[in-house]
């Protein structure tokens, strides 16, 4: 038997990287049939017979898993924006943000083309309030090493609105991988999509990062509603300021003796991250109960 993670799926094929190599697999019929088919990052035990084919026999307990991709088993999300062509808005990082937090991911935040602008914006946002931020740039090699010490030992998805340099710093961190990458339509503001499976690329240690279709790599509209009371959670700079309103049920809306709203007001949370709760508290406000679900 062999031990492994699922770093392709590709055609009803599953290829393993073990300590052996990469193993070509099949999984076995009862995976479709009880509906719970491998996914790309799964850690599986593998069968292999006397001709030399493998066979997934077992699929190891997931931490998460993802509808779109079809990945599981993320450690961290690295979201790629940059603040030039396309400028990423700070809503989609902190969707995504919300995502990571409810599949117990963490977050890293690459300000990518820091050759061409630094992103001062982006970076005071996310640094200031409590997410690891790395200003990249996949033309001059800045912020790579910082990078692959961030990922170590970890299985990574690296998401972002398409054209921000995802493919290329992939590129830069795995030298011969030859991922595609696209021109940014200047007309558009935003880039063509050209990965079209998702795929874990290994940097040793065991350490693997996914590139994924686009921003619709982690497509939020098909995530699970979240409860609008549980959604302060997944604000991590929201953190210390819960419990401490007059209200024990407060929303952190207009409600008087919020800490959330007194701490922005003092300027000790960023305006953007507070509207970005307020939008999302509102979707999460339009779903009833009953259309809840645990997430993954």
């Amino acid at each position: 038997m062999r031990e492994g993670v699922i770093t392709k799926a590709l055609s009803g094929f599953y290829y393993v990287t073990t300590g052996e190599g990469v193993l070509e697999c099949k999984a076995r019929g009862r995976f479709r049939l009880d509906g719970t088919s491998p996914l790309v990052g799964d850690r599986v035990q593998c069968s292999v017979d006397a001709q030399g084919r493998g066979r997934i026999d077992t699929v190891h307990d997931r931490r998460n898993w993802f509808i779109r991709p079809a990945v599981a088993n993320i450690d961290a999300m690295v979201f790629v924006a940059a603040n030039t062509n396309p400028v990423t808005d700070p809503f989609l990082v902190d969707r995504v943000s919300v995502i990571a937090a409810e599949a117990g991911c963490s977050l890293i935040i690459c300000v990518n083309k820091s050759d061409i602008d630094q992103g001062e914006k982006l970076y005071e946002i996310y640094s200031s309030s409590g997410f690891t931020v790395i200003r990249t740039s996949a033309e001059t090699g800045e912020g790579m090493d910082e990078l692959m010490s961030a990922l170590k030992g970890r299985i990574c998805a690296f998401t972002g609105n398409s054209g921000v340099g995802k493919s290329s710093i992939l590129n830069k961190l795995l030298p011969g991988a030859n991922i595609p990458t696209g021109e940014v339509s200047e007309k558009l503001g935003r880039g063509k999509h050209t990965t079209r499976h998702v795929e874990l690329y290994t940097l040793g240690e065991d350490t693997y990062v996914a590139d994924t279709p686009g921003f619709a790599s982690f497509d939020v509209e098909m995530m699970n509603p979240i409860p609008k009371e549980r959604l302060q959670y997944d604000f991590i700079d929201f953190e210390p300021y819960i419990g401490r309103c007059r209200f024990n049920d407060c929303a952190h809306l207009k409600e008087p003796g919020c800490a959330v709203t007194e701490a922005l007001a003092q300027g000790k949370l960023m305006s953007s991250r507070y509207r970005s709760y307020v939008r999302l508290y509102e979707l999460s406000a339009q779903h009833k109960s009953w259309e809840l679900k645990e997430q993954p």
